[in-house]
């Protein structure tokens, strides 16, 4: 590949760059008294290169520092690595968040030509998953940490760019699979932040695949901020965005860098990532209306109002999908048959668990006796519940389409609580009978999950705390108080029982209902 040779401003303008002899600016900007940048484009391959060449020599620096055998013990052959990376766009990566685009990054990383800055947390995030002897003797679950501190060794975050970015994304996301709200909130902060900065979704691009990327990189961002920000009570970081939707995933994973520019055109309105947008703008507004409800103790007409609102928004999003897009057994083996079977779960995970949050304190009939639909909306909790279950029940039976990222327990908890309503309400043996056998699948799917991610504990001592809390009042244990809502949405947080009591016995599935009077 041939080196540039224009500077900045001459590749800017699109014009041949002219140096005279013995000079060492160019005619154009000598002419107009500007600085004359004469460096490889940034993201380009050499200055990509440049950029791995200075991360390697600081990692050797460091590796000096503490000892080269630490470095030897922790840095896995490409074989592995490359598995670790496949590991990590299997299950991580689009559910997660959005950060590569998959074919490219994986070429690069075959020819070492990816920092370690990023992949010391992928690895940290995949690793769990590997089978590999490599990680003989550790437990899946703690086998981030060693790749976690690494990969914040050399991070820079004075060095503004999409790596950076992204980097910071990924060390987020590794702190948050071991419970550490604080320290994955820096980090998005700090992605947060730069990305502002870098004006990223506008950056000039060498080629419709970097443009893309940046776009993505945005658009994640903003999703990962309401989740994180809501679960910590901070204002989000990230502004309402005026830019494109994502392009089709199936156009975009086929995309390549040598691909001439060319304007963003309708395809731009595709489904998954691009819908997955679209539901998590309804997200934030649910989060703020719980809030709202908590805190000004919303009733009658104005409640109705609000959740009517809310709830059509809901429905008006799956009825503008297109037919490819709605949730049938069709459909999800479609997107399976193109790896796409994880995607197209964690955006009908959203959906679903975006619509238990909205209608859960519907459960609690009493105190809105006088809204007309409030029966409604419960069963329409329960429906929700229902369908976020058989979900992950039908990609954990589709052959590559399990899934296996946090937020599956997180949702799939408060999904069991409202199948545990059913249990304590419901007259209809056929739906306790139902709900009893969700109940004891969900339990199993949730031991499954405790395997490889340390905060699997808590999610499952939050449904303990949840269980408790009803066999002590049953009137009271859907109320949405601030308790229940610090349950609804903290997901990375141990939560305690309403009221303090003595230690339960060693919770399993056979003392689930115990107590309930079933």
């Amino acid at each position: 590949m041939r080196k540039p040779t224009a500077c900045e401003a001459c590749r800017n303008r699109r014009r041949k760059c002219k140096i005279l002899e013995g000079e060492r600016d160019c005619t154009h900007c000598t002419a107009r008294r500007i600085k004359c940048i004469q460096k490889p484009p940034v993201g380009g391959y050499y200055h990509q290169s440049a950029l791995i060449s200075e991360s390697r020599l600081l990692e050797n620096r460091l590796d000096a520092h503490n000892g080269i055998q630490e470095a030897e013990n922790t840095y896995p052959p490409l074989a592995l690595r490359l598995e670790l990376v496949q590991l990590y766009f299997d299950y991580i990566h689009n559910q997660f968040h959005t950060l590569f685009h998959p074919p490219s990054f994986l070429a690069s990383v075959a020819e070492d030509r990816v920092e370690n800055v990023l992949l010391y947390p992928i690895f940290a995030l995949s690793a769990r998953f590997s089978t590999d002897p490599f990680f003989g003797g550790t437990a899946p679950s703690e086998r981030g940490a060693a790749f976690i501190s690494r990969g914040e060794r050399l991070l820079q975050i004075s060095r503004a760019s999409l790596t950076t970015v992204q980097a910071c994304v990924l060390l987020g996301a590794a702190y948050i699979a071991d419970g550490d709200d604080v320290s994955e909130n820096v980090y998005y902060g700090i992605a947060c932040r730069m990305a502002q900065l870098l004006d990223l979704p506008n950056c000039v691009a060498s080629n419709p695949l970097e443009r893309e990327i940046n776009i993505r990189v945005c658009w994640s961002l903003c999703m990962v901020d309401v989740w994180s920000s809501t679960a910590v009570k901070l204002p989000k970081l990230m502004p309402n965005l005026n830019i494109p939707l994502p392009m089709d995933e199936l156009q975009y994973l086929a995309l390549g860098s040598d691909m001439p520019l060319v304007s963003p055109g309708s395809d731009r309105s595709s489904p998954i990532l691009a819908e997955m947008i679209k539901l998590n703008r309804i997200l934030l507004d649910i989060n703020d209306f719980n809030e709202l409800c908590v805190q000004d103790h919303l009733e009658g007409v104005q409640l109705e109002d609000a959740i009517q609102q809310l709830s059509k928004r809901l429905d008006d999003w799956y009825e503008a999908l297109p037919d490819i897009m709605r949730d049938t057994p069709e459909n999800f083996a479609w997107f399976a048959s193109h790896g796409l079977g994880r995607y197209f779960a964690a955006v009908y995970l959203g959906y679903y668990h975006f619509g238990q949050l909205l209608f859960y304190q519907f459960l609690h009939v009493e105190p809105y006796s006088s809204i007309p639909s409030a029966g409604l909306y419960a069963e329409k909790c329960k429906d929700h519940a229902a369908r976020l279950c058989e979900m992950i029940y039908r990609a954990f039976e589709t052959p590559n389409s399990d899934v296996l990222y946090t937020m599956v327990a997180h949702v799939l908890v408060i999904a069991s609580t409202v199948q545990i309503h059913t249990l304590l309400f419901s007259s209809d043996e056929v739906r306790i009978s139902v709900s009893r056998s969700r109940l004891e699948r969900n339990f199993g799917i949730l031991l499954h999950l405790k395997q490889y991610w340390s905060t699997l504990s808590r999610a499952m001592n939050r449904l303990r705390a949840f269980h408790d809390t009803c066999r002590k009042s049953m009137d009271t244990s859907f109320v949405l108080d601030r308790w229940m809502l610090r349950f609804l949405v903290e997901f990375a947080k141990e939560v305690e029982e309403k009221e303090p009591d003595v230690q339960s016995p060693l919770w399993t599935l056979a003392g689930l209902t115990q107590g309930l009077d079933l």
